[in-house]
């Protein structure tokens, strides 16, 4: 094995993805605070507003498995620069809407796109292409960095929301996506190779498998075709939606409306949801931890089950203040939040192999997303239907407990890296 340096500049790396997904998750979680004054400056309801957020949502994860075939392709510098682009312009554009298919246009199709292209694919391309060793932890590291924008971003986008106007809000996202472009630009490199080293932890013998040349959205329908007759494909599939449907579309859509309509105030709510963010990072990191360490399958199952019985809680403790439980629904919740990320990436490198590894994830993570998307639609429904969210969190809670019991039927062979 070659001889580790103190200091690799994989880290670096990782480093610089880590910031960019920090932003992005900015990016992402600004509809979660313009729900309310959109409805206060426009009058639309909850629904039509929730249905742009859906549509977001859904093209954040289709839009995944074609990212990871570019980025393949083309290289991994020029989508994400791409990506942000796309934000950036997307949102720059949402301060003239005045129509509800504007706000389904630009926030749902154009960023939703452009987040979609860097989405979990772009910090499991970085994983792939720069680490051989310790790669569920450095996966861990750089999908915690979701829940720590969440937290930086979060209460300053819902104070800017609420006492400045939304425009202000959305003119901060415009910002920030035109800012990382010249950054990734500058310090992202494209591959250990291109800077004459290998992978961290590369043996000696390592060759740096060569990229496609296939057409990207070839690639990503052949990976496709190949992997939906195989069990394991659709079990990992399941599993995603279900996770995908109990946190972005419910509890990140939704959770600052539903405890607004308990009377809490909205940046309260919006730091809450934060302060899940806090905890997302400990449990993201610890999880990418233990999946070099322990069957990935195990954990999976731990993680769903014990999120099904938070979600049956959650209705009960959501109150207009801030009580000790509502903290232990947020701590404990956070802990889990995208933990299942780090085991289910490592568990797709058994379905097509190591070399489509990250194609496949994408597929998955679309299901992840089609979940969220359908959460995030349906809960608007239920608490239009009904007046409040409560049935919403229970159906949640019961198919994360079914997705408990089939992550375990997932193949029984090694499938660690």
């Amino acid at each position: 094995m070659t001889r580790v340096r103190r200091f690799h500049p994989a880290w670096f790396a990782a480093g610089v993805v880590f910031l960019t997904l920090m932003a992005t998750a900015g990016f992402r979680a600004t509809p979660s605070v313009l729900i309310l004054p959109l409805e206060d400056d426009f009058g639309w309801s909850r629904s039509t507003i929730s249905f742009a957020v859906s549509i977001n949502v859904l093209l954040y994860g289709l839009t995944a498995p074609f990212a990871a075939a570019l980025m393949d392709r083309f290289g991994i510098r020029r989508v994400v620069m791409g990506a942000l682009t796309t934000i950036g312009t997307g949102a720059l554009c949402t301060i003239w809407m005045t129509k509800p298919w504007h706000l389904v246009a630009l926030w749902g199709v154009v960023v939703g796109i452009g987040t979609g292209s860097m989405a979990l694919v772009f910090a499991a391309s970085v994983a792939n292409r720069w680490f051989v060793r310790k790669k569920g932890l450095v996966i861990g590291i750089l999908t915690a960095a979701t829940a720590t924008g969440q937290l930086i971003f979060l209460p300053g986008l819902a104070t800017l929301a609420t006492d400045y106007g939304w425009r202000r809000a959305a003119l901060v996202v415009a910002s920030g996506a035109f800012i990382m472009v010249p950054l990734i630009f500058l310090f992202l490199k494209e591959s250990p190779a291109s800077i004459g080293l290998k992978p961290f932890g590369a043996e000696e013998d390592w060759i740096e498998p060569a990229r496609s040349t296939i057409n990207p959205a070839r690639l990503a329908i052949k990976s496709l075709q190949e992997a939906l007759p195989k069990r394991d494909f659709w079990l990992l599939l399941g599993s995603f939606f279900v996770c995908g449907l109990s946190t972005s579309g419910l509890v990140g859509t939704h959770l600052i409306p539903a405890a607004h309509d308990h009377g809490m105030v909205e940046v309260t709510a919006a730091s809450l949801l934060a302060l899940i963010g806090v905890f997302d990072v400990v449990g993201t990191i610890f999880s990418g931890y233990l999946t070099d360490r322990v069957d990935p399958r195990k954990l999976l199952f731990f993680y769903y089950f014990l999120r099904g019985l938070s979600l049956f809680l959650l209705p009960s403790i959501l109150f207009s203040t801030v009580h000790a439980s509502t903290l232990i629904f947020i701590i404990f919740y956070g802990l889990d939040w995208v933990a299942t990320v780090p085991p289910t990436i490592i568990l797709c490198r058994a379905v097509l192999g190591p070399e489509r590894a990250t194609v496949v994830y994408g597929w998955v993570f679309a299901a992840h997303q089609v979940g969220g998307a359908i959460a995030a639609f349906a809960s608007a429904l239920i608490r239009v239907k009904f007046g409040d969210y409560a049935l919403a969190f229970y159906i949640s809670g019961v198919m994360c407990v079914i997705a408990s019991y089939f992550v375990l039927q997932i193949g029984k062979k090694s499938v660690r890296a």
